[in-house]
């Protein structure tokens, strides 16, 4: 299909919605599309990883760089269409994904005991070329989704930002930057699903007050559930005060109940600073990646009993996230500090504590200087490596071994 018959098939639907709603296209009054983006490279040095520390230059460490476009148009009486397609991008090698510091190094605690070709298998398996961010080379990875906005809030469709994640995002005093974050010490395996393909979402916002209902297709032929994601949120944001809930619930291929995450947070800004708290509850009865990962280990050659018994059970999650953290303005500058713990509930015992420090010097309006500096204490069974906004850290040398984070970086936005 050419460029021209399929603008011309998007010009027939777009009218033919409009005249569902009861207006054409003859109403439109304005429309824009805006080019945006950020680019945040910096230096950091981590310790505790296998092999010793490292040095280097690393491509988003308070945000993600990225470019995208966004539009919106005026179809009158109240209604508007919009679309983001937001791409993301390494800054320091220009790739379009990442690996963490650790490679394909699992948690000690979900290979331990298994014979070595068996620990091998589920490197390979469960890791392979995939952990990492965008490792598939996608695009428009960050965030690609189409909709209409309304008096009565907005229907939007595409790959988007989960309502849980909202949540964890809005009421975490780093906004998910730097080694800091809460985040950094649930991310393998992954504490929240951050984004949802094929999803459809309802939006509102009005007087401070915000809500959203998503539903994400597993499109599979055994039908919409396996696979699937439904979530939702809703929340208060003043000026000063802040809360919210939000949970998401996935389904694994095989329809059984996977990852599901409850956030709750606020906020209260006292003038001289700004309070944040954060609670996140993560169960994963049935590993999220479970039928794919079980046809994998047979296909190498691993007993399917030892796979049911021996492997997938250790995958599980039961955590508790807490954090709190204060942002204290001064003078021109942001200085943050926060702590978050992870609580393992299950007999893997493996818990993480992460102690950090940023401050923001703005340069300009789209210009700013930061320095941050993570302390985290594993326990037990923990190898929490930090990493950064856009990035994975990975794990640790060893269960127990303890990790340190100093990050400086240059973000500019545009």
């Amino acid at each position: 299909m050419t460029l021209q018959h399929r603008t011309a098939r998007a010009n027939v639907l777009a009218v033919a919605i409009a005249s569902a709603l009861g207006f054409g296209a003859a109403n439109a009054q304005t429309a824009n599309v805006t080019l945006y983006g950020i680019l945040d490279v910096g230096i950091q040095h981590v310790s505790g990883a296998k092999g010793g520390s490292v040095t280097q230059v690393a491509s988003g460490i308070m945000e993600g760089s990225r470019f995208g476009l966004r539009g919106t148009e005026d179809l009158g009486n109240g209604f508007k269409a919009t679309f983001v397609a937001e791409a993301r991008f390494e800054g320091d090698t220009g790739a379009l994904g990442n690996r963490p510091i650790s490679g394909n190094q699992l948690p000690d605690r979900l290979t331990a005991g298994l014979p070595p070709a068996v620990a091998a298998a589920l490197t390979n398996v469960a890791v392979g070329p995939s952990l990492g961010v965008n490792t598939g080379g996608r695009l428009f990875d960050r965030q690609v989704f189409v909709g209409l906005i309304t008096p009565v809030g907005a229907i939007l469709a595409g790959r988007q930002y989960t309502p849980a994640f909202e949540i964890s995002n809005r009421y975490d005093a780093f906004a998910n930057a730097t080694a800091a974050s809460p985040g950094q010490i649930i991310s393998i395996p992954a504490g929240v699903d951050i984004r949802a393909d094929n999803s459809v979402l309802y939006r509102i916002e009005k007087d401070g007050f915000y809500g959203g209902v998503m539903f994400a297709s597993g499109e599979s032929t055994a039908g919409t559930k396996r696979g699937s994601l439904m979530a939702a949120n809703i929340g208060y944001q003043s000026g000063k005060f802040g809360a919210g809930v939000g949970y998401n619930e996935r389904r694994n291929s095989a329809g059984l109940k996977a990852l599901n995450t409850l956030a709750v947070g606020a906020n209260y800004d006292f003038g001289f600073a700004n309070v944040f708290g954060l609670a996140v509850q993560v169960k994963e009865p049935n590993v999220t990646s479970g039928p794919e990962l079980r046809a994998g280990l047979v296909a190498a050659g691993v007993p399917g009993l030892l796979v049911d018994t021996g492997i997938l059970p250790r995958l599980q999650q039961d955590l508790r996230l807490y954090h709190g953290g204060v942002r204290i303005p001064l003078g021109v500058g942001m200085f943050t500090v926060g702590y978050s713990k992870s609580d393992d509930r299950r007999n893997s015992n493996a818990d993480s504590q992460s102690y950090g420090a940023l401050y923001t010097y703005p340069l300009s309006k789209r210009t700013d200087l930061n320095l941050a500096i993570t302390e985290v204490k594993n326990d037990g069974n923990a190898q929490a490596l930090p990493g950064g906004n856009g990035f994975l850290g990975g794990v640790t040398a060893f269960a127990g071994k303890d990790a340190r984070s100093i990050q400086f970086s240059v973000r500019h936005r545009f």
